[in-house]
């Protein structure tokens, strides 16, 4: 079969644009609005969407800037996916999770529960906290430092896979007659003493239908590269250019070698920021709508979230990025490529936070369905990405509008598929089920 191309529908209550909510079509309600993720989760699962993604922050933003943005309330992402497991049936259900402020059985329970109550077809975003704010929701003064984040996720990796690793897939035998509920020379406790975790296990869910849920991560920073190639089976990064997407599939798909891995046991899937209409001047038009909703304060408060957790507010609007120093709590890679954007462009502080007030920094590809596809084509065809995570401005509508006119466009040009694969995520994306570590 030909390759294809894989797509996540990337999920915020009322959409991707940060002024999203105050558009007189979005529900400025979404965040706690149950039947308004369902709807979401059956457009995509019609449109034959790999995964639905779902992002988390432990913290919520408040503040005379906050309460202009609708970022502070939202559903807790494996309590939501739980929940749209039950009225879907193919889709994947991918959640953000992180280690910095979890413990690993924790996390290990939540997705293999998640796991028996899809039919497996759930994931891990596997992430470290780049939100400097989540430190004192737990006991903390200070963020933890992005090495330490690093070395802690690591470890909370090799954790989480263990314990899920725990029974032998046979191990539930449930034998009334016999009496036997399961064979104890099936069970492994896994006993870790580590740096950062003391765990004995076992874990307390059978072995799930995928054997284990996929593995996405999302940093782009070299620490972030080392830890997808040696982790991860989805991974989600931000590039704005073909050379600098095609760049860093190389550069990830070049590092899995050396820990005895093949380039298509890893799908890297960029974001993609798309704004569809039936002509592109009537896409350039809804995004200016958008656009003309944004108030310069917020977009730079925006901004400074995304340089790393920085207080931009005392710089002024129309003068340049002032030079930062180097994030410690927040994501390296995206503090390194909104910099270089912005002397690439010259863009003053409040036009930079106007430019990312809707992908925040990811690809944008506003246009036709035609156009949108020859971009999508492009990258794929030419080692930039396996597939996409689709971020739109709002939502329902601008996921509707993918739905029914990007993706039959990609179909017609034989990039996507018609039906799903198979019944769980692995088999949707092409990867294979992992043996049992013990076995």
């Amino acid at each position: 079969m030909p390759r294809q191309l894989k797509l996540g529908a990337f999920l915020m209550a009322t959409g991707h644009h940060v002024a999203a909510w105050r558009h007189p079509d979005v529900p400025a309600d979404a965040g706690l609005d149950f039947a308004h993720y369902k709807h979401l989760a059956q457009i995509a699962e019609a449109a034959k969407f790999d995964a639905l993604f779902i992002a988390d922050s432990l913290a919520a933003p408040i503040g005379d800037i906050a309460s202009r943005m609708a970022r502070s309330e939202h559903f807790e992402p494996l309590t939501l996916l739980s929940a749209l497991s039950v009225v879907t049936e193919r889709i994947g259900l991918i959640a953000t999770a992180t280690t910095s402020y979890n413990e690993p059985y924790h996390v290990a329970r939540k997705f293999a529960s998640l796991e028996h109550l899809s039919g497996g077809r759930s994931g891990w975003n596997l992430v470290t906290s780049d939100n400097a704010a989540e430190a004192q929701n737990f006991g903390r003064d200070q963020h933890i430092g992005h090495a330490d984040r690093y070395s802690r996720a690591r470890e909370f990796h090799r954790v989480v896979t263990g314990l899920w690793d725990s029974w032998e897939d046979d191990a539930f035998v449930r034998d009334k007659l016999g009496g036997t509920y399961y064979q104890p020379e099936k069970v492994h406790v896994l006993d870790h003493v580590g740096e950062h975790f003391r765990v004995k296990g076992p874990l307390s869910v059978a072995r799930s239908p995928q054997g284990q849920p996929v593995i996405v991560q999302a940093g782009s920073s070299e620490a972030g590269r080392e830890l997808a190639a040696e982790t991860a089976e989805v991974v989600f990064t931000a590039q704005t250019s073909l050379a600098g997407a095609q760049a860093f599939y190389a550069d990830l798909k070049g590092r899995l070698g050396r820990y005895g891995r093949s380039t298509d046991s890893l799908k890297i899937m960029p974001g993609v920021f798309v704004v569809v209409g039936r002509t592109e001047s009537e896409a350039q038009e809804k995004y200016e709508t958008f656009q003309q909703l944004v108030e310069p304060e917020v977009g730079v408060a925006l901004l400074g979230r995304m340089l790393g957790n920085f207080d931009l507010s005392k710089y002024p609007l129309h003068g340049p990025l002032p030079e930062l120093p180097l994030t410690e709590s927040g994501q390296q890679s995206r503090q390194a490529l909104l910099t270089e954007l912005a002397g690439r462009e010259n863009l003053s502080l409040a036009e930079l936070g106007r430019k990312i007030a809707g992908g925040r920094g990811h690809y944008s590809v506003i246009g036709t369905a035609q156009q949108i596809a020859d971009r999508l084509q492009e990258w794929f065809e030419n080692g930039a990405a396996d597939g996409f995570n689709v971020l739109v401005p709002h939502l329902p509508g601008g996921l509707e509008d993918f739905a029914s006119e990007v993706v039959p466009e990609l179909q017609r040009r034989g990039l996507f598929r018609t039906e799903y694969e198979g019944r769980t995520l692995r088999e949707n994306l092409g990867l294979r089920r992992p043996g049992n570590r013990f076995v």
